[in-house]
C-alpha cells in the first residue's frame, strides 16, 4: 500500500499516454500519476447517463405563441436520457452535404439524431430494424437543442442502443453511468483523459492507503482513500459522488488546519498574560494627542500590551485589522513605544517609499518630542547616509526604523530588534514572515541578546473575512479596530455612466469652488500602455487599451480644457520617489487642487481637504481596490463623495467583457453604493471572486486546494480546525492513543507540506 503522493510514476507508464499526449499533460502541470488522479472533475459536472429526462424538457415554455424564456434559453443545450422508438431513418442536406438522420419518439416529443460523426450508425440501425418488432425500444442519451427556426429537437452528440442489449454493450456506451467532465486545454479530449484516469485507477487505485486516521473516518462516515479517489472520478451514483467530495474536502481542510495548528504550537509556550496598563512612554504620547483614542483603539492597544509585556517566552504574532482611517498607524506607534521603553528596537515596514515616508513624517512629529530616535531607510538612501544609519541601527542608537523592504537587506544588523510592524501586509506575501523574523535573532553578539524572534504586528487596511483570516493567519492572534475616530463622516458613493461625464465634472467643480480638492483615478498611466494589474487580476484588453482613459492624457485634458482655473498634477508609479513626495507635499498644502493618478494613491495618501474622488472605468477595479481608493477621501470633517464612472453596457468596452464578467462588475458597483463597511465589502469580494484574491493570499500557497472552498465549506473548515487543534494539543511523546494517532497523522501530512502548504 502507498499514499497518493507516493504515486510518482510518470504518465508515460500508462497505456494510451504517448509522447504527444504526455507533452500536452506536462504543459497542463500533470506529469505523474498522483497529479493525474488529483486533477478532479469540474464541480458537480458529470455527464448523467442515469437520470431520466424526456425530450420535451428541451422545448422552451410557450405562452400564447410567444416564448417566455429568454432567447439564450431557446438555444441552450440540454442533456437527455430517455427511452424511445425509432420512427424512421432518412437523410437531410446540411450545407449541401448529405447527413443521415434518425428520427426518434419517446412519447413526449420527436427528435432528430444527426449522424455527423458516424454515418454508418444509421445504416446499421436500419439493417437492425429490418424484420424487428415495431415496438422495439432504444436507450437514447445526448445533448439536444431546440431549433426555433425549424421547430425541431435535434442532436449531433448522442448515444443510442437497444434497451435489451447485454449489460456489457450498454456499459460500453456508458448507459447507467456518470461520466466526469474535466477542465482541459491544449488539445486534450474528454474521452482520452477519462481513459487515462481509468487506466491509472485500474493500475494503482487499489493500492492506495487511507490518508485520514481511522477515528476521523469513522466519526464522519467518510470513504476510504481508494474509494474516494475512484468515486470522485467515476461514481456509481450521485450519492457516492457526494460522499467522495465530502471525504476529499474534509481531508484537504483537515491537513490545512493541521499545518496551521503545528505552526501555532511551534511558536513556543503560551504567555502568562497579566493586566497591563499603558506604559509611561505611551501615556506621554496619549497626553500630547489633541483627541482621545477610540474604544476600538484602546481595546487593541490593551491586547498588544498584554502580548508584549506578558511573562513567557513566546513572542507576539498578531494581525491588526482596521478599516481605512480607523487609526491603525497610531496603534502601531504605541506598540513600538512599549518595546522601546523596555530597551528594544522596532521597525515599521511599508510596501512603498511614499507610504513609508508618510509614516516617518508622522513618527517624527509624534515620537521625537518624547526622545525617540526615528530613522528612515529605503533602497534609495545614498551610500554615505546609509553607512551612518546602519552603524546607528547596529549600536542601538536608533529606536524606530521606518522604511521599505530595505530594512531587511543582508547588510542591515539590529542591536536588539524586538518588534516588527508590517503595514499593508498583503503586499509582501505571507511567506516572507519567517525571513523577516529571523532578522531579529541576528548573528554574533547581537544574537546573544535576542534569545527569541521579535514580536510581529501585521496591519491590514483590507479587511479579511473571519473565515479566511482564521485560515490564512490561523497561527496568529487577530485584533480588529472597530469604529472610526470622531469627526469622520461616511463617504457618499455615486455611480455614473461615462455618458454623464459632464455632470460629474459639474459636481466636482462645486467642491473645488468651495476650496476643497479632488482626485481623478484612471486604470492606465499612458495611452500606449496595457492596463495595470489590480487586485481583481490583469484587466488589460487585447490589442491595446481599447479606448480606456489614461492618467497622462486626462491630466492634460483636465488642466487645459475642463478645469483650467485650477492647478492640476499627475501622480503615478513611474515617477521617481522625490517627484512623488514633492507632488504629494504640494497637494497636501493645497498648492495643487486636482490630482490625476493611477491606483498609486490607493495607499498612504492622507489629505483631509480632499473631498471628492472620481474613479474612471470603475468596473475595471476589484472591490478591494475601490474601497481602498475611496478611503482617500472622507479623512476630514467635510462631507465627501466618491464618483464611480462605469462603462455603459452598449459600448465596445463592455461588449468585450459581456456575460459573467459584466455581471460581476455590476455587482461590485452595487456593493460599493450600498455600504462603506470594509468587512462587508470583503465578504462580498470573497463571494464574488473566491478566496485566492483577498488580501494577496494567492501568494501564500494556502489555496492550492483541489475541491475545498473555504467560503462554501466554512462549516467543514470549522470542524476540521477543531479536530486538528485538538489532536495537536495531545503530546506526541506519550505512548497513549492520542500520541500514536498524532504521529500517524504527521506522516500523512507530508503530501500537503510537500505541495507548498
Amino acid at each position: 500500500e502507498m499514499f497518493l503522493r507516493e504515486l510518482t510514476q510518470t504518465i508515460d507508464t500508462l497505456k494510451g499516454a504517448g509522447p504527444a499526449v504526455c507533452a500536452r499533460l506536462s504543459k497542463a502541470g500533470i506529469n505523474t500519476i498522483a497529479e493525474l488522479l488529483r486533477h478532479y472533475p469540474r464541480q458537480d459536472k458529470y455527464e448523467d447517463h442515469i437520470t431520466r429526462r424526456t425530450l420535451d424538457s428541451v422545448i422552451p415554455v410557450c405562452n400564447s405563441g410567444a416564448f417566455t424564456q429568454p432567447p439564450d434559453a431557446v438555444s441552450e443545450s440540454r442533456e437527455i436520457c430517455t427511452t424511445a422508438r425509432v420512427s424512421h431513418i432518412s437523410s437531410i442536406y446540411i450545407h449541401k452535404k448529405q447527413v443521415p438522420c434518425i428520427t426518434v419518439f419517446d412519447g413526449t416529443a420527436q427528435a432528430s439524431l444527426l449522424c455527423f460523426k458516424n454515418p454508418e450508425l444509421a445504416r446499421a440501425l436500419a439493417r437492425e430494424m429490418t424484420g424487428a418488432a415495431p415496438d422495439i425500444s432504444y436507450l437514447v442519451w445526448g445533448n439536444f437543442t431546440y431549433s426555433e427556426k425549424y421547430h425541431k429537437i435535434q442532436s449531433g452528440d448522442f448515444e443510442i442502443e437497444r434497451e435489451d442489449a447485454p449489460p456489457a454493450v450498454l456499459a460500453k456506451k456508458h448507459f447507467g453511468a456518470l461520466l466526469p467532465v474535466y477542465r482541459l486545454s491544449d488539445g486534450l479530449r474528454q474521452w482520452h483523459f477519462r481513459t487515462l484516469i481509468q487506466n491509472a485507477l485500474a493500475q494503482f487505485g487499489g493500492e492506495l492507503e487511507n490518508t485520514l486516521p481511522p477515528p476521523l473516518v469513522e466519526k464522519y462516515n467518510l470513504l476510504s482513500s481508494a474509494n474516494a479517489i475512484r468515486a470522485i472520478h467515476f461514481p456509481r451514483g450521485f450519492d457516492e459522488q457526494a460522499g467522495a467530495r465530502r471525504t476529499l474536502i474534509y481531508e484537504e481542510l483537515f491537513y490545512l488546519e493541521l499545518i496551521i495548528a503545528l505552526r501555532k504550537k511551534g511558536q513556543g509556550g503560551g504567555r502568562v498574560k497579566e493586566k497591563n496598563d499603558s506604559t509611561a512612554l505611551q501615556n506621554r504620547l496619549l497626553s500630547r494627542l489633541p483627541f482621545p483614542l477610540t474604544d476600538g483603539q484602546k481595546q487593541v492597544v490593551a491586547e498588544i500590551n498584554a502580548d508584549i509585556l506578558s511573562i513567557g517566552q513566546r513572542p507576539m504574532a498578531r494581525l491588526l485589522q482596521g478599516d481605512v482611517g480607523s487609526g491603525k498607524t497610531l496603534v502601531s506607534f504605541l506598540a513600538a513605544l512599549a518595546v522601546i521603553e523596555a530597551g528594544g528596537q522596532a521597525v515599521l515596514m511599508a510596501p512603498t517609499e511614499l507610504l513609508a515616508f508618510q509614516h516617518a513624517e508622522n513618527a517624527g512629529r509624534l515620537l521625537e518630542p518624547l526622545g525617540i530616535h526615528v530613522a528612515f531607510l529605503t533602497g534609495n538612501v545614498k551610500s554615505a547616509g546609509r553607512k551612518h544609519l546602519l552603524s546607528a541601527l547596529a549600536s542601538g542608537d536608533i529606536d524606530l526604523a521606518i522604511g521599505t523592504h530595505a530594512l531587511f537587506s543582508a547588510d542591515v544588523v539590529y542591536r536588539r530588534l524586538a518588534l516588527v510592524i508590517i503595514d499593508e501586509q498583503h503586499r509582501f506575501g505571507v511567506t516572507q514572515r519567517q525571513a523577516i523574523l529571523n532578522k531579529g535573532i541576528g548573528d554574533g553578539e547581537a544574537a546573544a541578546e535576542n534569545a527569541q524572534s521579535p514580536h510581529l504586528l501585521m496591519m491590514s487596511a483590507t479587511p479579511i473575512p473571519r473565515t479566511l483570516a482564521q485560515t490564512v493567519f490561523g497561527d496568529m492572534d487577530i485584533s480588529v479596530i472597530h469604529g472610526m475616530p470622531p469627526g469622520r463622516m461616511p463617504v457618499l458613493t455615486r455611480t455614473f455612466s461615462q455618458e454623464n461625464e459632464a455632470k460629474v465634472y459639474t459636481l466636482v467643480r462645486k467642491e473645488l469652488a468651495a476650496g476643497h480638492q479632488a482626485y481623478f483615478v484612471y486604470p492606465l498611466i499612458g495611452s500606449e500602455e496595457a492596463a495595470e494589474d489590480f487586485d481583481s487580476g490583469k484587466t488589460g484588453m487585447p490589442g491595446g487599451n481599447d479606448g480606456l482613459k489614461d492618467a497622462q492624457s486626462m491630466e492634460r485634458r483636465l488642466r487645459e480644457n475642463v478645469f483650467p482655473e485650477y492647478k492640476t498634477a499627475l501622480l503615478h508609479s513611474r515617477l521617481d520617489d522625490a517627484r512623488k513626495k514633492s507632488i504629494m507635499e504640494s497637494f497636501r498644502n493645497n498648492e495643487i487642487q486636482i490630482l490625476a493618478a493611477t491606483s498609486v494613491v490607493e495607499v498612504g495618501v492622507d489629505v483631509p481637504n480632499a473631498t471628492c474622488m472620481v474613479i474612471e472605468h470603475a468596473d475595471r477595479f476589484g472591490l478591494s481596490a475601490l474601497h481602498q481608493l475611496r478611503g482617500r477621501v472622507g479623512r476630514g470633517s467635510a462631507p465627501s463623495t466618491c464618483f464611480l464612472v462605469w462603462t455603459p453596457p452598449e459600448s465596445p468596452l463592455a461588449r468585450e467583457a459581456e456575460g459573467e464578467r459584466l455581471a460581476l462588475w455590476q455587482k461590485r458597483l452595487k456593493v460599493m453604493r450600498e455600504t462603506t463597511d470594509g468587512f462587508i465589502i470583503a465578504e462580498e469580494d470573497l463571494k464574488l471572486r473566491g478566496p485566492g484574491h483577498i488580501a494577496g493570499t494567492e501568494q501564500s500557497g494556502y489555496f492550492a486546494l483541489g475541491l475545498a472552498n473555504i467560503l462554501r465549506d466554512a462549516a467543514v473548515l470549522e470542524q476540521a480546525r477543531q479536530d486538528a487543534f485538538e489532536l495537536v494539543d495531545a503530546d506526541p511523546r506519550l505512548e497513549g492513543h492520542d500520541g500514536i494517532l498524532l504521529a500517524a497523522v504527521l506522516e500523512r501530512a507530508r503530501p500537503f507540506t510537500d505541495a507548498g502548504w
